[in-house]
C-alpha cells in the first residue's frame, strides 16, 4: 500500500502566507505589526497592579458598541456610528470653510509683497496657539457649544493651508511670470493657467496637513464642551463614569477615521494632481 507524506501545518500555514503574501504584499507587514501589538498590550495588561485592560477585556467590556453602533436612545446616548458623523459633519463646514479662506488669503499673500509683510506676522503668531486654547476664547464670544466648535476646527485647519498656498505662489518660477508678460494674459488667464496648476502640489500639501489637524481639534474641543453628540465629548463621558474601555476603543475608532481621511484626501490629490508633479 502506498502512503504519501502529510503536509505538516506549518506547511500548509507557509504556503497560505506565502499566497497572501504574493497577492497582498503591501498586507502581511502592518497585520503581523497590529498582532505583535495587541500581544503585548494584552500581555502588559496580565502584569500585577496593571490599570488599563487589555484588547480582550476592552472588547468584552464594549462588545455592544462594536457590534451596535447605530442605536439610538436620544440626547447624547447614541452608538459611535452617530458620534463619528456628528464630529465629522463639524469637520466637513469648518474644513471647507478653511480651505476656502486659506486659499484665498493664501495666493494674496503670495503675490502681493506688501500684504506678506504686514499679515505674516499675525499669521506666524496665531498659528501657534493650540487648539485647546481656543476654546475658552470661542465660547466667551460666540455663547453656544457648536458654532464654538466649528470656529476652533477652521482656526487651527486654516494655517497649514494658508502658508503653504502662499509659499507655493511665490515659488512660481520666474520663467513662468515673462511667459505670462510676453503672451499678455490677462488676470484670469493668468490664474488659472499659471498660478494655479504651479501652486498646486503646494497646496494640496496644505490640505492634506490641514484635514489631520482638523480632526485633532475637534476631539479636543468637543472633550471640553458638554452636551453635544460628538466622538470627543463621548470619550469625556466615558472617562467620568470611568469606562476605560469605551475610552481606547473610541481612540482606536479616532485613529482609524483619522487614516481614512489622510488617504482620501492623498486619492484626491493623485486624481487631480498632473503626473510630474505629484
Amino acid at each position: 500500500m502506498t502512503t504519501f507524506p502529510r503536509r505538516s501545518n506549518n506547511a500548509l500555514a507557509n504556503g497560505w502566507v506565502s499566497r497572501l503574501n504574493k497577492h497582498f504584499p503591501d498586507l502581511i507587514p502592518p497585520i503581523a505589526a497590529i498582532a505583535i501589538f495587541l500581544i503585548i498590550w494584552q500581555l502588559f495588561s496580565w502584569i500585577p497592579g496593571a490599570t488599563l485592560p487589555g484588547p480582550i477585556q476592552v472588547v468584552q467590556d464594549t462588545w455592544i458598541l462594536i457590534f451596535w453602533p447605530f442605536y439610538d436612545r436620544g440626547g447624547t446616548d447614541k452608538g459611535l456610528f452617530w458620534q463619528i458623523l456628528a464630529s465629522l459633519q463639524r469637520v466637513a463646514i469648518s474644513y471647507t470653510l478653511a480651505a476656502i479662506v486659506g486659499i484665498g488669503l493664501g495666493i494674496l499673500v503670495g503675490t502681493n509683497k506688501m500684504m506678506s509683510k504686514a499679515l505674516d506676522p499675525i499669521f506666524q503668531l496665531l498659528r501657534t496657539v493650540p487648539p485647546l486654547a481656543w476654546v475658552p476664547i470661542a465660547l466667551a464670544a460666540l455663547r453656544q457649544n457648536e458654532p464654538a466648535a466649528l470656529f476652533v476646527i477652521f482656526i487651527t485647519a486654516i494655517w497649514p493651508i494658508l502658508i503653504n498656498t502662499a509659499v507655493g505662489v511665490k515659488q512660481i518660477p520666474q520663467d513662468y511670470n515673462n511667459v505670462a508678460k510676453v503672451l499678455q494674459l490677462t488676470r484670469k488667464e493668468y490664474f488659472f493657467n499659471i498660478l494655479i496648476p504651479a501652486a498646486l502640489p503646494y497646496i494640496f500639501t496644505g490640505l492634506r496637513i490641514a484635514i489631520g489637524l482638523a480632526w485633532l481639534a475637534i476631539i479636543a474641543a468637543e472633550i471640553v464642551m458638554s452636551g453635544i453628540v460628538g466622538i470627543g465629548f463621548f470619550i469625556w463621558e466615558a472617562y467620568q463614569n470611568n469606562n476605560v474601555s469605551e475610552v481606547i476603543l473610541a481612540l482606536i475608532y479616532i485613529g482609524v477615521v483619522g487614516l481614512l481621511l489622510d488617504k482620501m484626501m492623498g486619492w484626491i490629490e493623485t486624481r487631480i494632481l498632473p503626473e510630474g508633479q505629484k
